[in-house]
């Protein structure tokens, strides 16, 4: 099963003068298992376009399916839509309000009409696999620190335990060490649940280390669709609308214009390493 966008289009401001349209006749298939980049410069519609696929936004024109089902029919549960599609805001401060937080976390699933005991266990799961300790859980949200807090926010969600966990810009602010932890902790999620992620990012390096397909905005439209290789090759497109592709792709790119012969289309760092080390053994080979 999966999500979908068929044909959707938003407009802030309708029917009047100063109307805005955001996303512009967007179609898009989130299968189950997938970890999705979302990229796009200010402005792009990346943030209305998350915002349709737990339903805070109701398109202007088109359908959203979530399991076969649209999820503005009149009978159609959006509550409990979105303890299925959980979406981590930018900003943790904006999701965080409970006096400790194990509370905070708490909250979600007990609004799922859970016993105490089972809404205890999952705030405790969630809170273990962000990463925070157990001398954090009784302490204020707002005494954390900038990447405790993304934590929390990201546990708070976790432990509605949905089935796609959509994260905006989770690693914005953080210094290089936090956001690889966070990023890796949430890849090893991935890994070990199944569950589809979408990461929304302007991070090129991040979404190339650690996503297997790439969706790219642009004035409110999708411009590519495909996979890192497939997406960095297309370096000049991106540029043209304000992106860059992974340093790496730069760095590759000007080794072959000097002779190197190697795959210009690896996106991470290691995979560099690797692709630079076999094409100087084969020149030695050579020579």
């Amino acid at each position: 099963m999966s999500l979908i966008l068929d044909h959707v289009s938003y407009i802030y401001g309708a029917d009047t003068k100063l109307s805005v349209t955001a996303l512009d006749d967007v179609s898009l298939v989130i299968p189950r298992g997938q970890f999705i980049g979302l990229i796009g410069h200010t402005g792009s519609g990346k943030s209305t376009l998350v915002q349709h696929l737990n339903g805070l936004l109701r398109p202007t024109r088109g359908t959203v399916y979530f399991h076969g089902q649209d999820i503005y029919d009149k009978e159609y549960n959006r509550k409990e839509l979105r303890s299925k599609v959980g979406l981590v805001f930018q900003y943790p401060e904006h999701q965080l309000f409970e006096t400790t937080v194990f509370q905070d976390v708490c909250f979600g699933p007990k609004n799922l009409g859970l016993s105490e005991k089972e809404v205890e266990l999952r705030a405790y799961r969630a809170l273990k696999q962000v990463g925070i300790g157990d001398d954090c859980f009784y302490r204020s949200p707002f005494e954390l620190s900038g990447g405790q807090k993304r934590r929390a926010a990201i546990a708070g969600v976790l432990a509605m335990e949905p089935e796609i966990l959509i994260l905006d810009e989770p690693t914005a602010g953080l210094d290089p060490r936090g956001r690889d932890e966070i990023l890796g902790q949430i890849a090893a999620l991935q890994r070990e649940t199944g569950m589809t992620i979408l990461l929304v990012s302007h991070s090129m390096e991040d979404v190339a280390e650690y996503v297997e397909r790439i969706i790219v905005m642009n004035r409110g439209g999708i411009l590519l669709d495909d996979t890192p290789e497939a997406v960095f090759e297309q370096y000049q497109q991106l540029e043209e609308i304000g992106l860059a592709a992974p340093q790496v792709t730069y760095v590759m790119h000007r080794l072959k214009q000097a002779g190197l012969t190697v795959n210009t289309r690896v996106t991470t760092v290691e995979e560099a390493k690797e692709e630079i080390l076999r094409a100087l053994a084969l020149r030695q080979e050579i020579m």
